[in-house]
């Protein structure tokens, strides 16, 4: 796949699949934009020097904050990844605080609203792009003491679903991953005792979503693929 002469931007780019995702664009020739709140982490893989990738430290959850980002830009942007997101272990949900709630809908769903409100008005005056988000294979289904993830993670395939009819007559295709685990050193912490090799490695998923963004992809809108793995 090609994007030499495109521009992608990416959230969450600092992460291990953002990285993952990153790199995978850059090899195949895409100018990068990476968001996230760790820029240092950024720049530390992504020397300033380079005149095809720009790091900047955003907060997803500061709509305003996002919108001058893009703004700044000043450019083109066909392709935006939704890498960034995040899970918490909770209570049962009658147990479960507002905080709680409010931080894994702030996390996994209005990033992806506070993104698609500043980058979408561009691509529809190109009239044409390629939106990609993670979502989750636990999104599709409630699990204890996940309820507040996994509604969260659900909200984005709704949200998948409704830009992706209201955008593809504009050009834009709209769709979402459903990784199972995915195989990064903090889950290998989190479950010292599980078989790794049933996991799903960042590359082999930043492969799916550059196969969501190419032109490889322009008859799917609206899906929302499982990436599970032999979990």
């Amino acid at each position: 796949m090609d994007f030499s002469g495109k521009t992608v931007m990416i959230t969450g780019a600092a992460g291990n699949l953002g990285q993952a995702t990153a790199r995978a664009f850059y090899d195949a020739g895409a100018q990068l934009l990476l968001l996230d709140r760790d820029v240092t982490r950024l720049r530390a893989a992504w020397p300033e020097s380079d005149p095809r990738c720009r790091c900047l430290a955003v907060d997803l959850l500061d709509s305003d904050a996002v919108a001058a980002a893009v703004a700044a830009w000043n450019g083109a942007i066909d392709v935006l990844c939704n890498i960034a997101g995040g899970f918490r272990m909770g209570q049962p949900v009658h147990a479960t605080p507002d905080a709680d709630w409010d931080f894994l809908f702030g996390l996994n769903m209005r990033s992806v609203l506070h993104t698609a409100r500043a980058v979408v008005p561009h691509m529809q005056a190109a009239g044409h792009g390629r939106i990609v988000s993670v979502a989750t294979n636990a999104g599709l289904r409630g699990a204890a003491r996940m309820g507040a993830y996994c509604a969260s993670k659900d909200a984005v395939v709704r949200m998948t679903e409704a830009m992706s009819a209201e955008l593809r007559d504009d050009g834009i295709n709209v769709n979402c991953v459903l990784p199972s685990v995915i195989d990064t050193p903090e889950n290998r912490r989190a479950m010292p005792d599980a078989d790794y090799s049933r996991w799903v490695a960042p590359a082999a998923l930043a492969d799916v979503i550059l196969f969501l963004a190419s032109d490889a992809a322009r008859a799917v809108h609206g899906a929302a693929l499982p990436v599970i793995g032999r979990s």
